[in-house]
Parts: structure tokens; sequence; C-alpha cells
């Protein structure tokens, strides 16, 4: 019975929803609404004109929620632009509701949002869901936040954070005076990144503009967050990104479209903050992949802020320890400036880098005459350093034993039921499989019937285990997974170690007296095209944790010592990996030297694209190559002058395929990496 009572309300409530609703005839100004629908269609990218109800005159602006019909059902748009005409033949659908008269979307969003979606090879409205946050009605409804008196901080109080850089106390000269210079800016070892960034940020306030200021995660946002309020004082900016939680993010979001703030500081969710008077974006890290986004177009945040700069005309920094290829390559075309040290200040407030290779696998033995799995070089440099301050060991992979072999024949260990891998989440652990779960009770080698596993690979807590036995009476923690620490542990005497991996290293107040970084093959070994690159940037993150040579700071990396990326480290030299590596891409046509798409797809589907597509002159096809047993894979490369053609031809044949109901194609153009 009470089925059928709720199924009559929905029936009722849907006879209301298509019942005409009285109407007192159009708006008297400005009677036509452009509105960009929320579709996921490709061949609907476009604005379509509604008309503006004289009832909905006042609350229908620019940049406003608004609900529409169409193709007979309601759904959300965004109101773009009034207008006295329309080319649309035939009587206009009025708009069926404001929302919210909230202007949400700028006009300055709003189009770098189409350059983007162009960019891509996207639609607008996937661009807008990830520049306007989800509507909060309690929020929208509180008292506005007032806008801040301007604060100007005096010069001299910002430049000796950039004194120790060739042109760097130019950059903040010309931020100051209402220019919009561009740099690439490579930090020194140690440097308290947080504090230059906010004294280019407080610059860039003193000529009356906003800044926007990126960086990779929510540790590092803390950081910009403590450093910006420490310098400019409380209300002077707000913290935007993902991680808020519903209300705080659209509280933060209203902050900034409402002008009361002029900095914001985020992740790559921050990327299109409606910032008024843009004058300076900032990205820190660059080369993190936590700046690609995972949804549709998939934008890389970089990108995006040098697409804001080129339509706001705005000043743009890249930072970071190393050099993503991204930025090398436009230190080499001229578009931005290097802003880094002379080599006798970068080699002094380098740490000392040592190498020891796989000859040198000497394993010491603890007192209870268990391996320890450290060369005899690691075991003296960290006992050394343990007389003066805690010690970092990186290590690549997190887990006990993330990943088994057969002892006999090296086969991975597979799942007899899905073929997954198989690891050991604990030293009494049985192994199971990572995709399903299942424990085998019994395992046996499909490929020699041997039933002896090993592993090949020793995860994070492992190292961990076998380190408490190496030094018994020095305080271990660990950092990664679920448990990131976001700071190094009180400990009595300040002495202990911290095994940390990848991103999970915690800051220590006065730096680490020394860093082992673990396992250098596997990080070069993994798939994809940026995996020397990536390895790099890690290596140099974790070695700038450390305290300066003159200070007695030493880092360590077990691995292969002539390979060019450790040495790149051992001569701190990231600008000269950088232009290295862009030459090998520039050579092998890959990005940032050249376009690149993929088009990942069913087989059948990848056939049907590649009789379709009209691509530009001179785009060359490979493959396809298959994924998995569902899809395949092109990859459509051409030269960078050709770019916009072929994200073009690439929203053409969505858009056809939209328009003929198949299923859309997965494109990504300029993916992140390149497996």
């Amino acid at each position: 019975m009470d089925g059928q009572v709720e199924q009559l309300a929905l029936l009722r409530d849907e006879v209301r929803r298509r019942r005409p609703r009285p109407s007192a005839g159009p708006a008297a100004e400005l009677p036509i609404a452009r509105v960009a629908v929320d579709l996921p269609l490709a061949h609907l990218d476009r604005p379509f004109d509604y008309l503006v109800p004289a009832t909905l005159h006042e609350q229908a602006q620019p940049g406003c929620r608004v609900k529409v019909r169409f193709a007979g059902r309601d759904v959300d748009g965004y109101l773009v632009e009034r207008a006295d005409e329309t080319a649309h033949v035939g009587a206009l659908t009025p708009l069926r509701k404001v929302v919210s008269s909230e202007p949400v979307l700028s006009t300055s969003v709003l189009e770098v949002a189409r350059m983007v979606a162009d960019r891509y090879a996207g639609t607008l409205a996937d661009v807008l869901r990830l520049a306007v946050p989800p509507r909060h009605a309690r929020v929208e409804a509180e008292e506005p936040a007032s806008a801040q008196p301007r604060l100007d901080v005096p010069l001299e109080v910002l430049t000796p954070a950039w004194t120790s850089y060739r042109g760097g106390e130019a950059y903040l000269q010309r931020l100051a005076a209402g220019e919009s210079p561009r740099g690439v800016w490579s930090a020194l070892a140690g440097e308290d990144w947080p504090a230059s960034l906010a004294a280019v940020a407080a610059a860039t306030a003193a000529s009356g503009r906003g800044s926007l200021l990126l960086a990779p995660d929510a540790r590092d946002v803390a950081r910009l967050d403590q450093a910006l309020t420490g310098l400019l004082g409380s209300g002077r900016h707000v913290v935007l990104s993902a991680d808020l939680g519903p209300a705080a993010r659209y509280r933060a979001f209203l902050a900034v479209s409402r002008d009361a703030v002029p900095i914001v500081v985020g992740t790559r969710a921050a990327a299109l903050a409606p910032v008024a008077d843009l004058g300076l974006v900032a990205i820190w890290d660059d080369g993190d992949d936590s700046y690609a986004e995972p949804r549709a177009p998939y934008p890389h945040a970089r990108e995006v802020l040098l697409l804001r700069a080129h339509h706001d005309h705005a000043a743009v920094l890249l930072g970071g320890h190393a050099r993503s290829v991204e930025a090398q390559s436009l230190v080499d075309t001229g578009w931005a400036a290097a802003i880094a040290a002379d080599r006798a200040t970068v080699r002094a407030r380098a740490p000392q880098v040592h190498v020891t290779g796989e000859s040198d696998r000497e394993l010491e033995r603890d007192s209870a005459g268990a391996g320890a799995r450290m060369p005899r070089r690691v075991f003296e440099i960290v006992r050394q350093a343990l007389g003066y301050g805690p010690v970092l060991v990186h290590n690549p992979r997190f887990g006990y034993q993330p990943s088994l072999t057969c002892g006999d024949c090296r086969a991975a260990a597979r799942c007899p039921d899905c073929r997954g891998p198989l690891s050991r989440a604990s030293s009494g652990a049985a192994p199971a499989c990572r995709w399903c779960g299942l424990t085998p009770p019994v395992w046996t080698c499909p490929d020699c019937q041997g039933e002896r596993l090993r592993s090949p690979v020793v995860g994070s807590l492992r190292t961990a285990e076998e380190w408490g036995r190496s030094f018994a009476s020095t305080p271990i923690a660990t950092s990664g997974g679920d448990h990131v620490l976001d700071t190094v542990p009180a400990w009595p005497d300040g002495r202990g170690i911290v095994i940390a991996t990848p991103g999970a290293e915690p800051v220590a107040a006065d730096g680490y007296a020394a860093a082992v970084i673990l396992d250098t093959w596997l990080s070069l070994s993994l798939p994809g095209l940026r995996a020397t690159e990536e390895s790099v940037r890690r290596w140099f993150a974790v070695a700038s944790l450390v305290r300066p040579g003159d200070q007695g700071g030493r880092v360590v990396a077990v691995g292969e010592p002539a390979v060019p990326a450790l040495q790149a480290l051992v001569r701190w030299d990231p600008e000269g990996f950088a232009a290295r590596e862009l030459a090998e891409r520039t050579s092998a046509h890959l990005t940032p030297a050249a376009r690149l798409a993929t088009i990942t797809a069913p087989p059948q589907a990848i056939t049907d694209v590649l009789a379709a597509i009209r691509l530009p002159r001179m785009a060359e096809v490979l493959g396809p190559v298959p994924v998995d047993e569902q899809t395949a894979r092109v990859v459509v490369r051409t030269t960078r002058d050709r770019g916009a053609g072929l994200s073009k031809a690439l929203q053409d044949l969505q858009a056809a395929r939209s328009s003929r109901k198949l299923p859309p194609v997965r494109v990504q153009v300029d993916p992140s990496d390149l497996v």
C-alpha cells in the first residue's frame, strides 16, 4: 500500500512539472538568456537560448545557476549571457527557474574553461564541473565575508627570501610594480619554499592584484597556508581543495568569487578558482602526478594555470627542487626565465650525496643473527648520523612484501582464481591475492611446479622490521599508506629513523641528519614515459629535507652509480637532467616537444574511429595495441603548431559519435604518462 501511495505521489509531481506554468511575458530588457546546459553529450557542447520571464528578470544574472527544460526534462545550467536578440528560429522556451542568483561563474573563468575544453578535446560542461563546486544553500545564505583592507608588506621584508637566486629580487620587484614576469624557479636544498611563495603572493597583493598558488597535496597546502598566515595575518587568503568537505569548500569558493580575499591556496581543485584581477599563478613541484585530473577531459593543473596566465595576462612561477621537462621547455623556448642560484651556492646548500652500488651489498648482521637489507656503506652512514639527529629512509613501495615470485624459477606468483598478484601483509600472514583477496591453501608455480615463494621487492613495513633489528635501541616510525606523518615524532633525544614511501616523508624541524634512498632500480624500472623523471623528482625532494653538507647532512642512494639519474643527484643538477630528458623527448617526437593524444576503446570501436576521424596534416597514428582483453589503444601525435587541429579533430569525432548515439571513446590529450 505504501508503495502505491509513493508511486501516485511521484506521478502527481511529474504531472505538475510538465504542466505549463503561467508566464508574465518576457523581461522588458535583455529578454534572451544564453545558457551553458550541463549535458554530457559532445554534439550539444554549445550555449542554448532561452526566454527570461519578467518574473525572473532581477534574479537571472550572468553567472547564476538556472534550471531549464531540455529534451523533455529539467536540467541544470549556468546563465552565461543576457542578450537582446537570438538567432533561434521559432518560439523560445522560458527558463524554468533561477536556482540561485549568486553569480558563481565569472566571465573570465568561463572563457578559460572553454579554452581548457578545446585544449583537451573535451566539453565545456565537463570542465565547469571541475571549476564550480556543488551548491550548498545554507552556506550561500550566510552573511558574506567582508573584504579585508589592502595590506602592503614592505618589499625589503620580502626580498630576503629571494636574494640567493639570480633574477629573484628582480622578479619580486616586477610583481610589486604590477608587471607579469614569467619564471621557472629551481629551489635550493632545504629552501623554505612556502615562505618564498608567500613572499611573491604578498608582492602581487601590493600591486592590487590576486594570486593563485597550487601545491600537490593537503600537507603542502597546510604548510603554504601557515606561511601566508604568518606573513599577512588571517583573513587575507583562503584554502580551496576537494578535501575540505562540501560546506567548507563552497564557503571558501564564495569568499573568492565575492572578491573578499585576493589569494587562493589549494590543490588542483583550485586551478580554476575565480580570483578577481588575477596577477600571479604559481605552482610548486609541477611534475607531481597528483596535478593530473583523473576525470574527463583530464587536464593538468600546470597547463590550466598557463592558459589562465595567457588569458588574464598574469605572472607565472613554476617552482620545485627538481625541474619538470615541461618547465625546461618553457625556459628553452624563452617563454619563461630561469630563476636559480649560482653553482657555488647550490653546492654549499646541497647535502653530500653518495651512491653505493649492488656490488657493495655486504649485508650487516644484527645481534640476533637476522639479515638486515642494507649495504655496509649505508649502515655506517646511518650509525654516524644518528648521533646528530633523525634519519630518513625512502622506500619506493608500501606494505610488507607487496609482490611475490616463485622461489625456484622467479616467475611472478599469481592467484589461481583471478590471476592477480600475490602479496604478504605481515610476517605471519599467508600469501593473499591483491585483487580478489583469495588466500590459496597451497600455491604451486604453474611453470616449474615449485612451492617456495620469495619476495623480490620489500615494502616499507618489512624494511622497518629489518632496520629495527639492526638498530635495536633506536625508535623507528613509518609513514605511508593511510598513516602519513606530517612531522617527525618528538623523540626524547631527537634521534630516530623514519621509513617513508614517496610523498609521505615528514618534515624534520632542523632537517634530517641523513637520508637513505633504497631500491633506486625499482623506481627506474617502472613502466611509463616519465619513470626516470619521476624518480629524479622524488629523490631531489627527499634529499632537500636533509641538512646542508656543511652541517653534516648526507644522502646515500642504493643503486648503480653510473646511472645518469643518480649522477644528476650527486652533482645536484636538476636543470641539466631536465635538459637531457627534453632533448630525448624532442628526438623521439614526444611531449612536450610534440602534441600527443591517446584513444582507448574496444577494438571494433577503434576501427570505426580510425575510419571516421579527420586528422590534421602531418599527424601520425601509432597502433592500435591491446590494453587488456576488452580494450585497445591508438596514439596520435603531431607537431605542436598543429596541436589545436588535433584537439579539434578529436572533438569533432566525439560529437559525431554522440549524435549517432554511439558510446564515447576515452580521449586523452597529452596524458600525464604513457605506459
